[in-house]
């Protein structure tokens, strides 16, 4: 190393960096030879023999995936010249999966009893309505109804009276004149 005032560049991409010179210095305790740490029974050549064959498996893995990614990029220009696109094979997917959705005996089994539930219910909110509305005229057409309509008839026509323009005050059952609005 040069110095011990050396000035430390923190934007270099080596900071932080073992220099070279350091590389070589021995480690206290380590060994120089992998061969002196042999698992437990197993022969120097025994475990020779399983490093040349870890190799040759690496290297057929290393093959096998330069293999797999030339198949990959082929398969890609195959798809492309077709017109293939990663969203039109996932529209294919999607309808396909639809598909299969509604052939399947459960779907079926479910449409099926959806559309008995969906015609009871509307059947049942008919007869409700129906009762309803009957009740509801029958209650118009009580007395007790249209003593309470006469009431806040009366009220409304104390409260608001006349519309205010020198027309005299009117009953709320009286029917509302027609006026002329010929020109003079």
């Amino acid at each position: 190393m040069e110095s011990a005032n050396q000035d430390i560049n923190l934007n270099s991409p080596n900071k932080g960096l073992v220099s070279d010179t350091m590389t070589d210095v021995p480690v206290e305790g380590a060994t120089s030879s992998a061969n002196t740490m042999l698992p437990t029974g197993l022969t120097e050549e025994e475990s020779e023999e399983l490093r040349i064959e870890l190799s040759k498996v690496e290297e057929e893995i290393h093959t096998l995936r330069q293999v797999l990614s030339a198949k990959e990029r082929h398969a890609n220009e195959l798809k492309r010249k077709l017109g293939l696109s990663p969203l039109n094979e996932l529209k294919q997917n999607l309808t396909k999966g639809w598909q299969d959705v509604q052939t399947s005996n459960a779907y079926k089994k479910t449409q099926e009893t959806l559309s008995q539930a969906g015609q009871k219910t509307s059947a049942a909110l008919s007869t409700v309505g129906t009762a309803i509305s009957r009740r509801i005229g029958d209650m118009r057409n009580s007395a007790t109804f249209k003593s309470f309509e006469d009431k806040v008839g009366n009220i409304k026509f104390k409260v608001v009276g006349g519309n205010g323009n020198g027309e005299g005050v009117r009953s709320p059952t009286e029917p509302i004149p027609v006026q002329d609005k010929a020109p003079l």
